[in-house]
């Protein structure tokens, strides 16, 4: 009869040991706990020397970066480096992918040398149609045709390789090309279609990438482009928004109406229950204080870093929790 009651003493004292531990989020199916888009109150954002387990030990909840280490296809991460970043010391994490949509990058996999051989930033006579000229602010970034379904089944593609490395989504950058190619633009083209062709492409690669995964939450942010709050299915569709530059333009305050614009456009999507992501690259301890009180004021998630986004930066009384 001891022996009995010994064992079920035992068993007993194991069910409150395993209970506490996964009301403390350490038990074995919920190791490293788990978190949701709605969830998150903080990021970093970092495309160069990104380090993951530097990374991991801190308390992000939401981590932005390259799929590779140096842009290229053969340092790209692992699936079991993305894995462990996710379930880090440091606490659960999202992690979103950044890839170009609007420019092609000559240090990607898809780039073939020959596109702009003489190195002059133009495109030669036997490029891609979809190929456009060097950005002259970012070289060895070109502009594209994105309407083009070649340059859209490169991006697909760029979208299997994320999928396949286990990030949580996309952070897709240089939205706002639709304003080169469209009326008025740089380009010169005066495309009418181009801004529903941008919000035409972002739908295409959540769609493709929420079918592929089988997952509905697949991340899709969208960087900058606000003004693509006027399409009501784009506001849906995309997880949250990135921006850029919102209240500081480096250490200088943005004009005044400037800042307004793009916050109502930004606060159409935090209406939708959308994620804002804001990123302001200052430096001085004053600002950085004002542009975090002034973006969760507005219910928006601030990260302030350098522009060169080759830091993991901790800013002191912003910590992330």
């Amino acid at each position: 009869m001891r022996k009995i009651f010994d064992l079920w003493f035992l068993s007993a004292v194991s069910m409150v040991f395993l209970s506490l531990m996964w009301l403390n989020g350490c038990g074995e199916e919920n190791a490293g706990g788990t978190i949701e888009w709605k969830d998150v109150n903080d990021f970093v954002y970092q495309l160069q020397d990104i380090d993951l387990n530097a990374i991991g030990d801190t308390k992000f909840d939401l981590v932005v970066i390259d799929y590779s280490q140096d842009g290229s296809d053969e340092e790209k991460f692992t699936r079991d480096e993305i894995s462990e970043l996710k379930q880090s010391s440091g606490g659960p994490k999202l992690v979103l992918s950044y890839i170009s949509i609007g420019e092609a990058e000559n240090y990607r996999w898809y780039w073939d040398p020959t596109w702009d051989e003489d190195h002059d930033g133009k495109p030669d006579p036997d490029d891609p149609p979809w190929l456009g000229p060097e950005n002259s602010e970012w070289p060895g970034n070109y502009k594209v045709k994105y309407w083009y379904p070649e340059w859209q089944n490169i991006i697909f593609s760029y979208v299997d390789r994320v999928i396949d490395a286990g990030f949580d989504g996309v952070y897709l950058d240089i939205i706002d090309a639709y304003e080169y190619w469209g009326p008025g633009g740089e380009s010169g083209l005066n495309r009418d279609t181009a801004e529903q062709e941008m919000v035409d492409f972002v739908k295409a690669i959540a769609d493709y990438a929420r079918n592929k995964t089988g997952n509905s939450n697949f991340g899709v942010f969208p960087q900058n482009g606000e003004g693509l709050s006027t399409h009501s299915d784009y506001v849906q569709i995309v997880t949250g928004i990135g921006r850029e530059d919102t209240w500081y333009t480096d250490n200088d305050p943005n004009p005044e109406e400037d800042i307004n614009l793009v916050l109502a456009h930004l606060d159409v999507f935090r209406g939708a229950g959308k994620l804002v992501l804001c990123t302001d690259y200052v430096t001085e301890d004053n600002l950085i204080d004002d542009f975090y009180a002034k973006a969760i004021a507005k219910g928006y998630v601030p990260y302030a870093t350098t522009r060169e986004l080759d830091t993991l930066t901790i800013n002191k009384g912003h910590e992330p929790d």
